[in-house]
């Protein structure tokens, strides 16, 4: 693609966000666009998002399941930016009106006390660098009409992250292994889902060391404070309307997102 057509892609997901209009795919627009390419039309608008005013406050990883890469036919995660706009409260409902098309995933959020910088970031050094994870909410939302995306249309769309909503308490990683933490998710008071750490490529720390050594090719480290989502322990679920979402992690607490049209 030439620049000018990476800025026009990053144009049309910034006024579908802006809008709420969804977009059809970009990977129909330009076909040949490459998954370095998605990530440059992310990075526009994160730093168009920045100019405005708001700040970075972590990363995101998605694609941590075999399963997600196998379906979008990737070999490995992909990353997005979060923004502290993006960052919501546990009892403060989310309007469904600012969101498009919106599903949770259950997540373990990690918070940074030490820079991480690839390469050769490993699951022992994330755990160093760690002052402590906290349960969390991904709302993940797509620009794209009726999430019809391939790998390219969700980097570009900052990896089809909306808000994130973190529990009350961060847990020092000490004396848990989040490999085996488990989680029992429910809806509306009932339980749709359980799962456990290693659901996240074994261990939610190698989706950690996994995104510093991505970001070590672009001469970027995970600096500290950040959150750090390391993705989803089980399947993305629909809002379908004036729905609670709790999460509860062995060891680790709770967290609630709590939706309303």
């Amino acid at each position: 693609m030439e620049q000018k057509q990476i800025k026009k892609a990053a144009d049309l997901l910034y006024e579908a966000q802006k809008k709420l209009q969804p977009i059809g795919p970009l990977t129909e627009k330009y076909p040949d666009i490459t998954v370095d390419e998605a990530y440059k039309v992310q990075l526009i608008n994160v730093n168009r998002r920045v100019t405005e005013g708001e700040k970075i406050v972590g990363k995101k990883i998605g694609l941590t399941s075999r399963a997600m890469q196998k379906m979008l036919g990737v070999p490995e995660p992909d990353y997005g930016h979060l923004l502290d706009a993006m960052v919501g409260e546990e009892e403060l409902p989310i309007k469904l009106s600012s969101l498009l098309q919106p599903k949770v995933e259950a997540e373990i959020a990690f918070i940074l006390k030490d820079e991480l910088k690839g390469p050769g970031v490993t699951l022992s050094k994330v755990l160093q660098a760690t002052e402590g994870v906290i349960p969390a909410f991904e709302i993940i939302d797509s620009r794209v009409k009726d999430w019809k995306i391939k790998i390219q249309d969700t980097i570009a769309d900052n990896a089809s992250s909306a808000m994130v909503i973190l529990g009350s308490e961060i847990v020092p990683v000490n004396n848990i292994n989040l490999k085996y933490v488990g989680l029992v998710l429910e809806k509306n008071g009932r339980i749709i889902d359980t799962a456990a750490g290693a659901a996240v490529l074994g261990h939610p720390a190698l989706a950690v060391a996994w995104l510093a050594n991505k970001l070590a090719q672009y001469d970027i480290s995970l600096k500290p404070g950040e959150i750090i989502l390391s993705g989803s322990l089980t399947s993305a679920y629909e809002v379908t309307g004036n729905d609670v979402f709790t999460a509860t992690f062995g060891g680790l607490g709770q967290v609630k997102s709590i939706f309303a049209e």
